[in-house]
């Protein structure tokens, strides 16, 4: 019997294959175990060229498809989701490492955007206007933009697909994605539903690869748009050469989420919500509260109750054990360079009041959750997005110093208040600087209706993901003026642009 780890296989047109770039591949671990579980081939142009060219191919039929037919598909794909539930989530938990109930929770979310892609042929309806100048009519409809492409990272490997393809695909475009080579296994098995729910062949293309690809996919002449989450360095670069390149691009970078706990908050519940925010996920969210500010009287109970709670948190392996509460980061060197944080913050006058390091991992990719007190402005902790289970405690006097550091920092993603003032919430919500605002809610994530609004360098482009702007995104809208003469013998003149 083989033992041979299997590699990951692309998808385009109507078959599956192996990558045209040799035999290099980078591993994908489970971050339970450290075990290597499959291969990821690193991709190659003529890959991408293959790809491009079946989703061009499918693209006219595709798009002149009824839009309440490209609907029933993804109808059948949610059906498909819901019955493969479990599956899905034990499969996000192997790959990626997070916890049973984080993993559900994940498919859940990914369910719900397949249900709004249902609803698209609602929104796909223009505006009339009868009459707007002599027996003239306006209206407008919109149409697909293209061949798409989507560029997602590893920590949502069933979620941030979802964000991007089922909507792309009902709006009438056809679509390339290019999943992380971490998590690979998500993304394959969510192409095969598909597939299975009656989507034609090459409408959507699954590809693999690291900069050469992705840079490809940028600069290719077949792509109109360009979806990508990730870091923000890399959300620039995407934004900055697909534009260049004439696409349309949406990149939604990192963050650097602020939770302002106001001395008048609910102890209990803030100190909850707080550690659900920082280390959910193993804080490998780019939604993650990273970022406690803690105003006036509020810092020494608030740390008192952090403290005790999330160090009472099961930090365990998660693959086959759905007691842990916390699991594993995505791999080994991501936990030391996490880790590396803690030392620096210390030699910079901080203090870990709670360390993670001190976690037992075995040969997990395991780092318990941390707390560090007595940050400031000018250091690392809190300038840097760190993607792991690490919260910053800063210190501030008063709500409008509590808003100032909001402002000084370079991100915009999201960020919550807990109080029990509604004058405080009123001016949180007006003036924090970030586009996704939370009053007494850890994570202000939006649903898969409302828009995800990165501000500032958490997003490069004008349309976000997500909602009704999602589906402005994947669509170019078209203005059309219609007059019929009533005989021949009418003279000639310019209904529109004739003088009084």
């Amino acid at each position: 019997m083989s033992t041979e780890t299997p590699t990951a296989k692309l998808r385009i047109g109507s078959k599956w294959m192996d990558s045209g770039a040799a035999n290099a591949s980078t591993p994908v671990f489970n971050p339970s175990t450290g075990e290597i579980i499959a291969k990821t081939p690193v991709g190659s142009v003529s890959d991408v060229d293959a790809a491009v060219a079946a989703a061009g191919d499918a693209l006219p039929e595709w798009a002149e498809t009824p839009v309440v037919e490209r609907a029933r598909v993804m109808f059948a794909y949610r059906e498909l989701i819901a019955r493969h539930f479990e599956e899905l989530a034990r499969l996000v938990t192997r790959e990626h490492g997070k916890t049973y109930g984080e993993a559900r929770a994940e498919v859940q979310r990914g369910l719900e955007m397949v249900e709004f892609a249902c609803s698209v042929p609602v929104m796909l309806s223009g505006d009339t206007f009868p009459q707007i100048a002599e027996s003239v009519d306006g209206e407008t409809n919109r149409h697909p933009v293209g061949v798409c492409v989507g560029i997602t990272p590893y920590n949502f490997p069933h979620m941030v697909p979802l964000w991007m393809f089922p909507i792309a695909i009902t709006c009438g475009n056809t679509f390339v994605l290019k999943p992380s080579e971490k998590v690979p296994l998500s993304a394959i098995r969510l192409v095969e539903l598909l597939i299975q729910a009656g989507l034609p062949d090459g409408v959507l293309n699954l590809i693999h690869g690291g900069k050469e690809v992705v840079d490809a996919l940028l600069q290719h002449r077949g792509v109109a748009a360009v979806s990508f989450v990730g870091s923000t360095s890399v959300a620039k670069h995407v934004y900055q050469v697909g534009t260049a390149a004439g696409k349309r691009v949406q990149a939604a970078g990192g963050a650097k989420n602020h939770l302002i706990i106001m001395p008048d908050a609910d102890v209990d519940q803030s100190s909850k919500a707080l550690a659900a925010s920082a280390f959910g996920c193993a804080g490998q969210r780019c939604m993650a509260g990273s970022v406690a500010i803690a105003v006036g009287s509020a810092a020494e109970p608030l740390l008192d109750q952090l403290v005790g709670f999330a160090g009472n948190l099961k930090v365990a392996p998660t693959d086959n054990n759905d007691a842990a509460e916390m699991g594993p980061v995505i791999s080994a060197d991501h936990r030391d360079r996490v880790a590396g944080y803690l030392a620096t913050a210390e030699r910079a006058g901080a203090k870990v009041v709670l360390d993670g390091r001190q976690v037992d991992a075995g040969d997990a990719f395991l780092l318990g959750p941390s707390v560090v007190d007595q940050v400031t402005t000018d250091m690392p902790l809190w300038k840097e997005e760190i993607f792991g289970p690490v919260l910053s405690v800063v210190r501030a006097d008063s709500l409008q110093e509590a808003l100032a550091i909001g402002k000084s920092c370079p991100f915009g993603n999201g960020a919550s208040i807990f109080t029990s003032d509604g004058y405080a919430a009123r001016e949180f919500k007006r003036h924090f600087n970030a586009g996704m605002i939370g009053i007494n809610v850890g994570v202000p994530a939006p649903m898969a209706w409302l828009p995800f609004t990165g501000w500032n360098q958490s997003f490069f482009g004008d349309l976000h993901i997500q909602g009704t702007e999602g589906v402005h995104f994947y669509t170019r809208q078209k203005m059309t003026l219609t007059r019929w003469f009533e005989s021949s013998s009418e003279s000639h003149h310019d209904p529109v642009w004739k003088s009084k």
